[in-house]
């Protein structure tokens, strides 16, 4: 076997070991690791973010996701929850997944000043959570996480998909907020 050969055969079995490598994703699907979940749940998740046209690898943190019967879906700076039950229904989930990583997009990519210009673009009364006691779409980190996830992501099984003109993903067309995604965070988020 020539020196090249053995060169690339050690290149695919290094590059193998860490496609499988469990709990980790890699590439535009972001980096994050799991903390529960059985083996679909997780691959779930991973398909969730697949499905996006979204390059989740632009968050510069590896992201925990906690997964559980009965977390509410949420997220903090660095870490997600999710409903194991929510995860069981497939591709129903993966809008509430995208839009939960989609936070993560807003905690780590957006300062200050470009929440508030996604606040007045999308129609929120509040960026997140200052004052309280607002409903969910008042907020603007819930609108930005539901305009994402359906932005980058237009199917029929999407659960962020807007019905109404008055709900959270309907406040830009999809094309406007990837075109003012872009300009912020810039042009690899199209």
């Amino acid at each position: 076997m020539s020196a090249a050969a053995a060169r690339l055969l050690v290149f695919l079995a290094a590059a193998a070991v860490l496609a499988l490598a469990p709990g980790r994703a890699l590439a535009a699907g972001g980096s994050y690791v799991f903390d529960g979940g059985t083996a679909r749940q997780q691959s779930q998740v991973k398909a969730a973010l697949d499905a996006s046209s979204f390059n989740w690898s632009l968050v510069p943190a590896t992201i925990t996701i906690h997964i559980g019967h009965g977390h509410a879906s949420q997220a903090s700076p660095g870490e997600i929850w999710l409903d194991a039950d929510l995860l069981n229904a497939n591709k129903f989930a993966w809008g509430v997944v995208q839009h939960e990583f989609a936070h993560q997009v807003a905690f780590y990519l957006l300062d200050g000043p470009e929440q508030q210009v996604f606040e007045q673009a999308l129609g929120g009364s509040d960026w997140c959570y200052s004052v309280a006691g607002l409903p969910h779409s008042d907020y603007g980190c819930e609108r930005f996480a539901s305009t994402l996830a359906w932005a980058y992501w237009q199917s029929p099984q999407n659960a962020m998909r807007p019905s109404s003109p008055r709900d959270e993903s309907a406040a830009m067309t999809p094309h406007a907020f990837r075109a003012l995604l872009s300009r912020i965070v810039g042009p690899a988020a199209r």
